[in-house]
């Protein structure tokens, strides 16, 4: 089969490597859609996977060509998308059903071979079916709308808040669909960019701010007053401060971005936290109890009744053999995206 294979951060290959075999408890799956994750890109050009070579990707659909035999709920011929965090099931963190947070887990696409090739050997309880009205192409995106699902889940929506989603990446506007779908009365979206900004109010935002053109945390606080909640995506500085003064006392502020170097809060910011009371909270992965969680459930039955759109968000669509030269300029920001899928099958 082909398949992507990093042999050392920055040098991936597109080449053929042997087909794998399922092992007990495995099914293999005939990759159609992969996505790139925002941390695919510093994994591959920078920090590097566990082990040499590896086939990185770990948000994937397909479809079922071989099961092992003692495999009893899957089929060849299933569709379906995967879940690529292995859990333990042993540490104290699995057994609260805290799987992000485990203490020995494996990862597709990391620690073990992932999706960024034709074939992938999943374990059986990583896989979720497909409905037939849900493509691949959707289905590589679940895996990234189930992160933003676990952090909006966090906030203590009630169906009549105001909320703010600070950055229009692929998480900021997941996040802008899921708070609507959540019941927000009013979603305000924030970014840099027009273009995104654009494609936020198609995806439902009810008001959009250009932060380079208008504060948005004094445009906030004339108009609302402070929202209820707010959620961090861009990872920034200047977002993870805004978004603390732009929440009304006893409001919440959740950081979904990653942190890429250090966060420092005036003391005035550090004050809003304190003397309103306001509480702060982090989301990491997508899991929950039963695994792989209501997140990945949920967003399937947002899918199948056409409630939660996710096409618009994909950008950019390659074959598996542009994949080391895709990788590098967008590392080096070369051109503009949202969401950049590899069709295999191309």
């Amino acid at each position: 089969m082909r398949a992507a294979r990093l042999y050392r951060p920055g040098d991936l290959r597109v080449e053929e490597t042997k087909r794998p075999t399922p092992h007990k408890g495995q099914v293999l799956v005939k990759v159609h859609a992969a996505g790139v994750c925002g941390s695919d890109v510093p994994r591959i050009m920078t920090t590097g996977t566990y082990h040499f070579p590896c086939t990185p990707g770990h948000e994937f659909s397909g479809e079922i060509v071989e099961c092992e035999r003692t495999i009893t709920r899957f089929a060849v011929g299933d569709r379906v998308v995967v879940t690529p965090l292995i859990p333990c099931m042993e540490c104290g963190m699995c057994r609260q059903g805290f799987y992000g947070q485990c203490e020995d887990y494996d990862f597709l696409g990391s620690r073990r071979d992932g999706g960024f090739a034709e074939y992938a050997a999943v374990p059986e309880e990583n896989l979720l079916l497909l409905p037939e009205t849900v493509s691949y192409r959707e289905a590589a995106l679940i895996e990234p709308a189930a992160v933003t699902l676990h952090g909006l889940y966090k906030l203590r929506l009630t169906g009549r808040e105001t909320v703010a989603i600070f950055g229009c990446g692929a998480i900021g506007l997941l996040a802008v669909s899921l708070a609507k779908l959540l019941g927000a009365s009013s979603v305000i979206a924030i970014d840099i960019d027009k273009k995104k900004l654009k494609l936020a109010r198609e995806l439902g935002a009810d008001q959009t701010i250009d932060s380079l053109e208008e504060d948005p945390v004094t445009w906030i606080r004339k108009k609302y007053g402070g929202v209820h909640a707010a959620a961090e995506t861009a990872g920034t500085p200047v977002t993870q401060e805004q978004c603390i003064r732009a929440v009304r006392d006893q409001g919440e502020v959740l950081f979904l971005g990653t942190a890429h170097r250090e966060v420092i809060f005036p003391a005035e910011t550090f004050e809003r936290i304190v003397r309103g009371e306001i509480r702060t909270v982090g989301s990491w992965n997508s899991y929950s109890s039963p695994y792989p969680g209501k997140e990945w459930t949920e967003i399937i039955r947002y899918l199948e009744e056409g409630k939660l759109i996710l096409e618009p968000l994909i950008t950019h669509t390659f074959p598996l053999e542009r994949m080391p030269e895709v990788l590098k300029d967008m590392a080096e920001r070369s051109f503009p995206y949202i969401k950049v899928l590899f069709d295999m099958e191309v």
